[in-house]
């Protein structure tokens, strides 16, 4: 176990022996975790699958990255034919962690077999159609769609149940037990299936009080039981004696029997076999209608993602061709090197290159544009430097010391290697008494100019300035 507030492994303290969090009621809250991880395990074991499910999802209330206790869900889901749950709880073990973790090969293992997913992707959209199919009172059809899902799915618990159902409300107890019967050897502890079977058992086997509150005289039957039938052999019956006249009449009888059973067997059956054509027919042109549907949604699909992907390719387009793009900014680059290099402007073309560095980003510009940019700053600027120093040195000798640190500022930001703009700055600065700006300049003039005279000097100024 480990803390959840640094991830140290945890001790047996009820603080963490990293942080010092106290981890308590961490610790209980995992226990109780771990605990119902354990019912559901034991559960799942003997086929208690409704009841794993309860205890394993209260196991996540508790601890929702208890890793174990999602993968053995999503087993319990896949058992029970809930192959949609099962992913589902799969994939969220499999973000959680993406190492080492069982429900990786849980998932390529379903993946792995397309013909396989995709039959387990039709049943489930036939179960939903036969769910359609019974709120709009077509069962028929229903009971037809139920049937090809529990053929792509047999263990597919709530198809089963749903077609028990409708087996009840037809009266065909016997067959909505069999489904029924196929539930509990899948899940034994449905109290749905449970619920349902009690009632089919009830109208199959009437209650023992029940058959046994019509009394009988023991003279007049004799009653047994072989295997699920009661068998009634009466006694003290005689046979008639009968005569020529009877014989006659059992034999109308007997036809009269006959036609009435070709005419209540025979031609319902007949009718019975064109009304499961048509079914078969209505079927078919579903599951190519569900087909169909199937592949316009896919198209639909696919046109939204080359929406998304023109959307994206045209902001793209837009930072290179809009106002402040790419295409832009290099433009006004080249137009300041051209006109440098038509009219040996300057200071027009350090303008328009300082306008050029403030609109980007240079670091997210092309490689290009960088060397671009770099060469054109690389001629220009020290130029520009060199005419601002030659000012500020005219009016530094001239005792102009205001203009001359305005020239001189200019030239250092231009030119920081000039060792000279930078010292008549300092002493622009300190004739001027601006002594914290003068005291800035000497200490860049010692720090890149070491061994220079002027380095000497700045130190013996600055000392004066800050009293050294």
């Amino acid at each position: 176990m480990f803390c959840y507030h640094c991830g140290c492994r945890l001790s047996e303290h009820d603080f963490c022996t990293a942080c010092g969090a106290d981890v308590s009621l961490y610790k209980k809250v995992i226990h109780v975790s771990n605990m119902f991880y354990n019912e559901g395990l034991e559960k799942a074991g003997v086929r208690d699958l409704s009841g794993a499910v309860v205890s394993l999802r209260q196991s996540l209330k508790f601890n929702k990255n208890n890793i174990r206790a999602r993968n053995l869900l999503g087993l319990v889901y896949f058992e029970m034919g809930e192959t949609v749950s099962a992913l589902r709880e799969w994939v969220i073990s499999k973000n959680m962690r993406s190492k080492k973790n069982i429900a990786g090969e849980y998932i390529e293992k379903v993946q792995s077999s397309a013909g396989r997913l995709e039959s387990l992707e039709q049943a489930v959209r036939k179960y939903n159609r036969a769910l359609a199919l019974c709120q709009q009172d077509g069962r028929d059809l229903a009971v037809i769609q139920l049937k090809k899902v529990l053929s792509m799915n047999p263990r597919f618990v709530r198809a089963h149940q749903l077609l028990a159902l409708l087996y009840m409300e037809r009266q065909d107890w016997e067959r909505a037990e069999r489904e029924l019967r196929k539930c509990r050897e899948i899940d034994r502890s449905n109290l749905q299936t449970l619920s349902y079977l009690k009632e089919v058992e009830q109208m199959l086997m009437p209650e023992e009080g029940v058959r046994q509150s019509a009394k009988r005289k023991k003279d007049d039957a004799v009653r047994y039981r072989t295997d699920n039938e009661l068998i009634i052999q009466p006694l003290n019956v005689k046979e008639p004696k009968g005569g020529g006249v009877s014989s006659l009449l059992n034999i109308g009888i007997g036809l009269i029997i006959g036609l009435a059973s070709m005419y209540f067997l025979v031609v319902p059956a007949a009718q019975s076999k064109v009304r499961n054509e048509e079914q078969q027919v209505i079927t078919r042109i579903s599951s190519e209608s569900d087909a169909k549907t199937a592949r316009i949604q896919e198209l639909e699909s696919q046109a939204a993602d080359m929406d998304e992907r023109e959307k994206a390719l045209q902001a793209q387009l837009e930072e290179y061709v809009g106002v402040d793009g790419t295409v832009q900014n290099t433009e006004l680059l080249l137009n300041a090197m051209a006109g440098y290099m038509e009219t040996q402007d300057v200071q027009a073309a350090a303008a328009e290159l300082e306008s050029v560095s403030q609109r980007v980003n240079l670091e997210e510009m092309t490689e290009g544009f960088r060397r671009l940019y770099t060469a054109a700053s690389g001629v220009i600027f020290p130029e520009l430097a060199a005419q601002y120093f030659s000012q500020g040195h005219s009016a530094f000798n001239a005792g102009k010391y205001s203009e001359a640190a305005e020239a001189l500022e200019r030239a250092v930001a231009y030119d920081a290697g000039n060792e000279e703009a930078l010292y008549e700055l300092a002493q622009s600065y300190r004739i001027l008494g601006e002594n914290e700006k003068a005291i800035d300049a000497y200490n860049k003039v010692i720090e890149l100019f070491p061994d220079s005279w002027r380095a000497e000097n700045s130190v013996s100024y600055r000392n004066r300035l800050t009293g050294d």
